[in-house]
């Protein structure tokens, strides 16, 4: 004979395991669904996705400014021309890049324009153009510069306007630099300061580039 109290007892346990297997029942039996274990995987895997994108874009605004400050300081000199002193070639208010590396690894040359601390206060930069070379005298007569007293005035750049007066002679110790403006009628330059000579250790780099105002960009 069959034990109906068997019967009955077995027949609840099946159910019961039926429901807590069954998983929409489990959430109303206080069990965690597949589905919401699915659900919050997800959304771990999302927030750890947005976190490290944004990780990514740290590191990388933190890079750009590291190597903004490194071209800036072993690189480029970027300088805004504050004054009318090298006109025609740059002018006032145009903005220029100076390559710190053009000296690395050789000498400035004449006619070279530099940008450098001025020599007279050293916290200002100016930017001139190099006249005179180291060891060599230079002396002005009459609008006309002349190198280690030649007969021959140098063949000079294209400057705004003639030249006037006399100056000199200067002569240029080494290591050291005679510099003047293109606007040689209105430029404070090596003919006019107390500490004549702009040295080496002053000299910041070379200006290669006049990159603003847009329409007058040129290599220099």
């Amino acid at each position: 004979m069959y034990n109906s109290h068997s019967i009955c007892y077995n027949s609840r346990v099946s159910i019961q395991e039926f429901l807590y297997a069954d998983p929409e029942f489990t959430d109303t039996k206080g069990w965690i669904s597949m589905a919401n274990k699915q659900d919050i995987q997800t959304d771990t895997e999302e927030k750890t996705s947005v976190g490290k994108e944004l990780f990514q874009w740290v590191l990388v605004i933190i890079g750009a400014v590291i190597l903004a400050f490194l071209i800036d300081t072993f690189v480029i000199v970027n300088a805004q021309i504050p004054s009318g002193s090298m006109e025609n070639t740059i002018m006032t208010g145009d903005r220029v890049f100076g390559n710190r590396l053009a000296y690395r690894f050789s000498d400035p040359k004449r006619f070279d324009i530099i940008i450098f601390k001025y020599p007279d206060d050293e916290s200002q930069l100016f930017i001139k153009r190099i006249i005179g070379l180291p060891g060599e005298t230079v002396e002005i007569h009459d609008g006309n510069i002349y190198i280690n007293g030649s007969d021959t005035p140098l063949e000079d750049v294209d400057i705004k306007e003639p030249m006037e007066g006399s100056f000199g002679p200067y002569t240029v110790p080494e290591g050291c630099y005679f510099v003047m403006g293109d606007n040689r009628n209105n430029s404070r330059d090596s003919r006019y300061w107390e500490n004549t000579f702009v040295s080496e250790d002053e000299i910041l780099g070379k200006a290669v580039l006049r990159y603003w105002p847009l329409n007058k960009m040129k290599l220099l």
